[in-house]
């Protein structure tokens, strides 16, 4: 019998904990929840949860049953999660029979929350019936004791908003700091039990016969794995015996390590070679063939790391320049490499976009290179309790993978630096995959070999060539404009480029905050042939308006639609009275098609000749150059890049995209050539057409373009005699910058993906300050190697923004006669051969 004001509650609770995560180092917030609710670390938190584990205590008068389940990543669909991970989520609700009461949906608080993962996640919980979000209640995380309040994050979250809305507006807020505090698990626990209350059903309801037909299918995976393992271990004892009966391996082994990006590839040759010989970040680190050597387990190594491509991504949309560089590793090992690792991570599903991606890129050599492949797992940790054979029979892909291979795969797990067992291990399966094969290296085409050495000296010619032709142009419009500003008040941009491409990134960046959304996500998410619309944004920064409009993009296999060319020509009127400059955007990590150009110049052909006066080449993703420069991508990449450039004026430059790093510099680099473009411009927008559709007539700035034109001959004749012979503006460089979870994908086709959390206050205010000093005027330049200001004046500049006195270190370093001679002076070359060519291309 109840006492007087006692509560009754139910004597049980049965929960289930799911949830993602965004990086491999990410805490498990799960687990920890897990723990906090138990009242004890039963949950493991130093490791991922690789399956359901169920753990029960009788918790605040109540026997409580929590069910803690593998995580995935929340900016991947389902169909990158895999099959075991979903086995073990589908499961979790059989372990607390007869059903879970409720479902706690973990989320850190910290974290943003994008489209992206209300998609991922409204996905992995169609693991479960329609009715899951009924019984859900979201548990924020925080690790904050002052921040236990959701008014602030969850209105910047419009995604978040709409999946709190799917579960009745049920949320809860643990703060996972203090273990201690246990009034949170108990105004949680009250809060299950009033849904519990206005539930009819009491629990959510399991089928027995689903239950019964996951138990099966795991049965059978169990089953099949210990059969393969059978088969490789005798495979390996034949292999042995060869060694033992005479066939000595070489002392000196050569292995090419070869594989999708963020795959492991250099953290797994780290491990390998047991030093710290490739760099390791959260960004594209290997742009270029690295080699390196060591003495391992009395072996002599040589191992060459090879860049990654894009796991998601064919062989057609990878640029030149890196298939040249995966084809030349093979080379860098004298007379061919012994063992070839294609390297393997655990951490995502080898699905059908993932398998066609190897075997596309696996074709840069020739077919007699998978009898010298061995499959490298990464993550080994990401398995848990799960064996790697497990893995392989629980996946279409990998089954094909492994036997392409002959049955020959490690694993390893790059974080257990102190087991050295699973280097010698792998070294063993080297020598015997070596004594079972008729050749005992894969024979490299010398051939071959001196035609990409041809190749690449071309491009390097070209690459010095197009990037003197910059800087030529440059120096004389500096001169021929020297003294001439525009005072600009109003700021008009419009991006065009194909999708995928980071349109929505850049005109973030422009505009400083998150604003265009975008695609950083896996390309399934996305409906690939949707009609989209111009987006248009503004903002006022320094006392300047700045309006971005982004118009659709198109797929690389795409004719331009009538619909695509309707929104380009809608863009330039959505800036009235007209944009002052056209940003042709342009993806580095992908190939320039010839049909990239030709919808390019065809989207802009009812604007007429005078529209490229007005339009810039940006380049994206400017990690994934590292220590090229931008010109050496355009000179490999092909004639159709190069002729975009020539139209453009050579007139590009390149970007990061990036936002958890440094976006100032960058920015104001592209704010200066934005603006020296429009002083070449006399400070006049482009405009098309008027509203009857009809193209506008010459107006008297017109007209004074074409007396320009003569004035510029004569003052380019004149400049000659000031030049050396060669130029002395080095080539710029261009620094890997992207988080490694993410895949490049950033077309601003999707709806918004990151929020203006990731754009740092300082960086704002850097490119703040100098608008407000810079906007009014601007020397010409011309590429990403021909900045008005050296090096080291930027890195001046941008000391100087970081002090209390920003205001007036600026103004002094552009006021200071030192620096006003070398923005004015003129480097030296030889251009009197050139005139015609730089009239031509300026198309004054």
């Amino acid at each position: 019998m109840e006492t007087k004001g006692q509560t009754k509650h139910p004597p049980e609770l049965r929960i289930v904990l799911l949830g993602g995560r965004v990086l491999t180092s990410d805490p498990s917030f799960k687990s920890t929840a897990g723990n906090i609710i138990l009242g004890k670390s039963v949950f493991e938190t130093n490791r991922r949860t690789a399956q359901s584990v169920v753990s029960q205590r009788e918790v605040h008068g109540r026997r409580v049953t929590v069910v803690d389940t593998p995580g995935w990543w929340c900016h991947y669909p389902r169909e990158n999660t895999p099959e075991l991970d979903q086995i073990e989520i589908e499961n979790s609700v059989h372990l607390c029979p007869p059903g879970p009461h409720i479902f706690l949906l973990v989320i850190p608080l910290e974290e943003a929350f994008p489209d992206i993962f209300k998609e991922s996640l409204e996905e992995h919980m169609q693991l479960f019936n329609k009715r899951v979000f009924d019984q859900t209640i979201v548990l924020f995380t925080v690790d904050d004791p002052c921040k236990t309040s959701l008014k602030y994050d969850i209105p910047f979250w419009p995604a978040l908003q709409m999946i709190l809305q799917q579960c009745g507006n049920r949320k809860h807020v643990f703060n996972i700091s203090n273990h201690q505090d246990r009034t949170q698990v108990t105004r949680l626990f009250e809060k299950i039990e009033a849904m519990i209350a206005q539930n009819a059903a009491g629990h959510y309801s399991i089928d027995a016969a689903d239950g019964s037909a996951l138990r099966e299918k795991m049965e059978a995976i169990v089953e099949r794995a210990s059969k393969r393992f059978a088969e490789v271990q005798a495979k390996r004892r034949k292999l042995k015996a060869l060694i033992e009966g005479g066939k000595t391996p070489p002392t000196h082994l050569r292995l090419v390590m070869v594989g999708a990006q963020w795959s492991a590839k250099s953290s797994a040759g780290n491990t390998i070679l047991r030093k710290y010989a490739f760099p390791v970040t959260h960004t594209r680190t290997t742009v270029c063939c690295e080699i390196n050597h060591s003495m391992v387990a009395d072996r002599q190594l040589t191992v060459v790391d090879s860049p990654g491509w894009l796991y998601n991504g064919t062989l057609q949309e990878l640029s030149e320049i890196n298939k040249l560089e995966i084809e030349n590793s093979m080379h860098l090992c004298t007379s061919g490499p012994h063992a070839v690792l294609l390297v393997v991570g655990l951490a995502s599903a080898f699905n059908a976009t993932y398998q066609k991606a190897v075997q596309e890129h696996m074709s840069l050599f020739t077919d007699e290179v998978w009898k010298h492949t061995i499959v490298l797992f990464t993550r080994g940790d990401w398995l848990g309790v799960k064996t790697v054979e497990e893995r392989i029979e629980s996946e279409k892909g990998l089954q094909w993978l492994v036997e392409k291979c002959g049955n020959m795969y490690h694993v390893l797990d790059n974080k257990n630096h102190s087991d050295e067992t699973q280097v010698t291990e792998l070294l063993e399966k080297i020598e015997e995959m070596w004594a079972g094969n008729k050749d005992g290296h894969f024979e490299v085409n010398l051939g071959r070999a001196e035609l990409m050495e041809a190749r690449k000296e071309v491009a390097d010619k070209k690459a010095k060539r197009i990037r003197q032709t910059a800087q030529r142009q440059a120096r004389i419009l500096k001169e021929l404009f020297r003294g001439e500003t525009q005072t600009i008040t109003d700021h008009r941009v419009v991006l065009i480029g194909p999708k995928d491409s980071g349109k929505g990134m850049a005109g973030n960046m422009i505009l400083f905050e998150e604003l265009f959304g975008t695609a950083r996500m896996k390309k399934e998410f996305q409906d690939q042939r949707r009609t989209t619309m111009c987006e248009k944004h503004e903002r006022n920064v320094a006392r300047r308006n700045i309006t971005v409009v982004e118009a659709p993009g198109w797929f690389a296999d795409e004719i331009a639609p009538d619909w695509l060319k309707t929104e380009v020509l809608r863009s330039v009127s959505m800036c009235a009275p007209g944009p002052n400059a056209f940003l042709l955007v342009v993806p580095i990590f992908k190939t320039f098609t010839e049909n990239d150009y030709k919808t390019m110049v065809e989207l802009l052909m009812p604007f007429g000749d005078s529209v490229w006066r007005h339009c810039m080449v940006l380049f994206t993703w400017g990690d994934w150059l590292k220590e090229r420069s931008i010109e050496e991508h355009i000179a490999t990449e092909g004639e159709h890049l190069e002729q975009l450039v020539e139209k453009c004026g050579y007139r590009y430059h390149a970007v990061d995209c990036n936002p958890y790093g440094c976006f100032a510099l960058p920015v104001i680099e592209l704010f200066e050539k934005m603006f020296d473009m429009i002083t070449r411009n006399k400070g006049q927008y482009f405009a098309a057409e008027d509203k009857m559709g009809n193209k506008r007539k010459p107006t008297q700035w017109q007209e004074e373009w074409n007396r320009r034109e003569q004035e510029l001959i004569n003052r380019m004749l004149k400049a000659v005699a000031q030049e050396p012979e060669e130029p002395i503006v080095p080539s710029m460089k261009m620094n890997a910058s992207m988080d490694g979870a993410f895949t490049p994908s950033m077309s601003g086709d999707v709806p918004i993906e990151v929020g203006g959390t990731f754009w740092s206050q300082r960086e704002r205010a850097k490119v703040t300050e100098w608008l407000s000093v810079r906007f009014g005027g601007s020397d010409v330049t011309s590429g990403v190697d021909s900045m008005s200001i050296s090096a080291s004046d930027v890195e001046m500049l941008d000391q100087s923004l970081l002090t209390d006195d920003n205001h007036q270190r600026m103004t002094r370093f552009l006021s200071d006669k030192h620096q006003q001679r070398k923005l004015d002076s003129i480097v030296h070359g030889r251009v009197l051969t050139h005139i015609e060519e730089t009239k031509r291309r300026q198309s004054f």
